[in-house]
């Protein structure tokens, strides 16, 4: 799929704001765009006419963009839409939510049209399936063991989702840090990837679980988060994560930090 293939359905109850989304759209290539006032006209529309992706504002007449990707994941039928959030909101209680719904990204007003073509083609690399495969015949991504542990539903879907774009055929799945310490005991992975804030055992924890008291403690572990306080990140550096990366993130750092862990370098 190309940028040109792309269908959009842009929320937004500003006009103006609405028409310099469309345009940076159809600079892009994008032409097919159609533009809701509210979030419930877009649900009605997406339950007829599925788009390749939804693009909100966070403040509307009826509900906010948070509440809006919620109750698209809600559906199954709505649950793997892309979305991007525009606003200029920087309160972590209303992000969070978008940031933990696998939402391709979190633009900022005011933003630039470089800005939206990042992300576009974040979308498209998650939409695309094979688009990020890995092309080295020094390793077999494809017998790659990963465990991925988030307590989001919706976001471990969308990193799933770009794990096999790039290649890998083995995901297990855990909803918190104890589920993840157990599955850890059970079973040999080659790679952890893993949300910070979960319920039970926090990402942190568990990094501090797989290095200390595990069978496994030299597997990589990745940790994909959108925490925020530096001394919490430093101590998970500190019990040896093997990388972190933010949320939302783009699929091609994950397969450049996938890349950097197991390709040899040369």
């Amino acid at each position: 799929m190309t940028a040109s293939e792309l269908s959009v359905f842009l929320v937004e109850p500003s006009s103006l704001q609405a028409r310099i989304v469309k345009k940076y759209l159809g600079d892009l290539g994008v032409s097919n765009a159609q533009v809701f006032p509210d979030g419930n006209s877009a649900l009605e529309a997406m339950r007829k006419e599925r788009p390749h992706l939804t693009i909100s504002s966070m403040y509307m007449p009826d509900m906010s963009g948070s509440e809006l990707v919620e109750k698209m994941r809600a559906e199954q039928a709505l649950a793997d839409i892309a979305f991007i959030l525009i606003s200029s909101e920087d309160n972590p209680l209303y992000l969070d939510p978008v940031r933990q719904s696998g939402a391709s990204a979190i633009l900022t007003k005011p933003f630039e049209l470089s800005d939206l073509r990042s992300a576009i083609y974040t979308t498209l690399d998650f939409l695309n399936p094979g688009s990020l495969a890995l092309e080295n015949d020094d390793f077999d991504i494809e017998s790659l063991r990963v465990l991925v542990v988030d307590d989001s539903f919706s976001a471990r879907s969308y990193l799933v989702k770009v794990l096999k774009n790039i290649g890998v055929q083995f995901v297990t799945e855990a909803e918190n840090g104890r589920l993840g310490a157990e599955t850890v005991q059970q079973s040999p992975f080659d790679l952890v990837i893993t949300d910070y804030n979960m319920p039970e055992m926090s990402g942190g924890e568990l990094v501090e679980f797989i290095r200390t008291r595990s069978w496994q403690t030299e597997v990589p572990v990745i940790m994909i988060t959108s925490e925020l306080d530096q001394q919490r990140l430093d101590a998970v550096r500190k019990a040896g994560v093997s990388a972190i990366c933010g949320k939302p993130f783009e699929p091609m750092d994950i397969k450049k930090t996938i890349e950097q862990l197991f390709v040899p370098a040369g």
